[in-house]
C-alpha cells in the first residue's frame, strides 16, 4: 500500500521498517494496522541506560496509536523484544516512537497536546475518538518535556498571587515571570502558605533568587514574610490591582451597611441598585448609571463620602515621582482616618503599613509588566472554567503549565496544528 510511502516520508525510524499496512474492522469501526519490524542485525537499545545491546528474547506484540489518517484510527503493531544489558540486566528495549508503557506514539501525543491548547480536553477526546485519559497523558508528556527544556536563567521579575481553583477554601499559589520581554507561568503550588512559597524559591535556586530585581505580590502576610527573607535583594512591589480591589470592597461594605440602615429607619432607598454606579470608573458608566450617580452625589451619605475618597485615591497612580506620590498618600490617609468610616479607615491603615512597597510601584512600572499578573490570572480563570471536570490538583497543575507556561515544544518532522 502507498501508506508505507507516506509514513516513510513523515515518520521514519532508524533501525526499523514498515513491513505492511492493512485495513480491518473492529467493533464496526475501520482501523489501519501498520506492522513494524526491526532491521536485520540491528542492535537493541536498553530502556534504562540507553546502551546498545544484544537481543535476549521476544514478548507479545503491542499496539501504539498513531495520528489518524482521513478520520481512520492508525495503530503501529510491533513485537517487543528484551535485551541483555551488561549494566541493567534483562530489560525491555526502548523504541523511538513511544515512551515506556505508553500506548500513544510520541507524534500522536504531541498532536493531542497541541489541540488541547485550543479546545477543552473533553472536546479533543471526542473529536479524535480517543479517551480523556489519553489526552491527559499527552498533555502531561508535553508539560514534562517543556519544563525540562525551558530556560529560566534570565528571569529578573516575578509576580506572586493566589487563585481559587475549586469551591470552598482551595487555593493555589502561582508565580509568574513578568519581565517586559517574557510573561509566563513559572510555578504552581498547593495552598497559599509560607511553606508553599518557600518551596518555589527552593526549587528556583539560591543563585536565581539572588538575581531577581523585582517581586510583585499582594498583601497576604505569609507571602510578605517569605519574600523579605528569600528575595531580600529584589525590589518588592505591591500589586496595584489588589489595592484597588480592596478599596472597592471597602466602599461596597459601606454601601451595603448604609442601605440596611436607611431601610431600618424608614428613609427613602436612595442606595438601591447603585452598587455598580459607585464601583465603576466614571468613564465606564452607562448614561443611566451616570444620571443615577449624579442624583446620588447630592446626598450627604457615608457611601458618597467613601466614593469620593475612592475616586480621589485614583489620582495617586498618575504621579511620576515617588516622593510626591508619598506626600499625596500621607494626606489621603489623614482624610480617610478623619472620615469616621471604618472600612475606609482600615484601608488607610493598610496603606500606611505597606507604604514603602506601594511606592515601589512607581520605580518598577516602566521596567516590568506589572499588569501581567492580573492578565495571566484572567487566563487562569478561563483554564479552570474549561477544566471544570478536573478533580485533582495534578490535572489543574498540568493544565495551567500547558496553557500559561509558554513551554518549548519538541520539533518534529511535521506539524498538525
Amino acid at each position: 500500500m502507498q501508506i508505507k510511502c507516506i509514513l516513510n516520508r513523515v515518520q521514519k525510524f532508524q533501525s526499523f521498517v514498515y513491513k505492511s499496512a492493512r485495513l480491518i474492522e473492529e467493533a464496526d469501526v475501520v482501523v489501519l494496522l501498520v506492522d513494524i519490524i526491526a532491521r536485520a542485525n540491528s542492535w537493541l537499545i536498553c530502556s534504562t541506560c540507553g546502551r546498545s545491546c544484544r537481543g535476549y528474547d521476544t514478548l507479545k506484540a503491542r499496539r501504539f496509536e498513531f495520528v489518524p489518517i482521513w478520520g481512520i484510527k492508525v495503530f503501529f503493531i510491533y513485537v517487543m523484544r528484551r535485551c541483555d544489558c551488561p549494566d541493567c540486566g534483562v530489560v525491555v528495549e526502548a523504541v523511538p516512537w513511544a515512551e515506556g508503557k505508553q500506548q500513544l506514539t510520541k507524534t500522536y501525543a504531541w498532536f493531542l497536546a497541541g489541540w488541547a491548547k485550543r479546545m477543552s480536553w473533553k472536546e479533543v477526546a471526542r473529536s479524535f475518538k480517543t479517551t480523556w485519559d489519553h489526552v491527559f497523558q499527552a498533555v502531561e508528556m508535553a508539560v514534562r518535556w517543556g519544563l525540562e527544556h525551558r530556560d529560566i536563567e534570565t528571569v529578573t521579575a516575578v509576580g506572586v498571587d493566589e487563585v481559587q481553583w475549586q469551591h470552598g477554601q482551595k487555593y493555589l499559589t502561582v508565580v509568574y515571570q513578568i519581565d517586559k520581554e517574557c510573561k509566563r507561568l513559572l510555578w504552581v503550588g498547593r495552598e497559599r502558605t509560607e511553606e508553599t512559597l518557600k518551596e518555589f524559591f527552593t526549587s528556583f535556586g539560591t543563585k536565581r533568587s539572588e538575581a531577581l530585581k523585582f517581586v510583585c505580590s499582594d498583601m497576604w502576610q505569609p507571602y510578605l514574610n517569605v519574600i523579605s527573607k528569600m528575595a531580600a535583594g529584589a525590589l518588592h512591589v505591591l500589586d496595584r490591582f489588589h489595592i484597588v480591589a480592596k478599596m472597592n470592597k471597602a466602599l461596597d461594605e459601606v454601601r451595603a451597611a448604609e442601605t440596611k440602615d436607611l431601610k431600618a429607619k424608614g428613609y427613602e432607598p436612595v442606595l438601591k441598585k447603585t452598587r455598580w454606579c459607585l464601583l465603576k470608573r466614571p468613564e465606564n458608566l452607562t448614561e443611566k448609571q451616570g444620571t443615577t450617580l449624579a442624583d446620588l452625589l447630592r446626598y450627604n451619605l457615608k457611601s458618597v463620602r467613601a466614593y469620593l475618597l475612592k475616586e480621589e485615591f485614583g489620582f495617586f497612580w498618575d504621579y511620576i515621582y515617588p516622593a510626591r506620590a508619598g506626600t499625596f498618600l500621607t494626606d489621603w490617609c489623614k482624610k480617610a482616618m478623619r472620615s469616621r468610616i471604618d472600612p475606609m479607615k482600615k484601608i488607610a491603615q493598610m496603606l500606611r503599613t505597606h507604604k514603602c512597597q506601594i511606592l515601589n510601584w512607581f520605580k518598577a512600572r516602566d521596567v516590568i509588566s506589572l499588569g501581567a499578573v492580573e492578565g495571566l490570572n484572567n487566563k487562569e480563570k478561563l483554564v479552570t472554567r474549561k477544566a471544570y471536570g478536573f478533580r485533582t490538583y495534578k490535572a489543574i497543575e498540568i493544565a495551567l503549565y500547558h496553557t500559561l507556561g509558554a513551554l518549548p515544544e519538541l520539533k518534529t518532522t511535521h506539524r498538525f496544528c
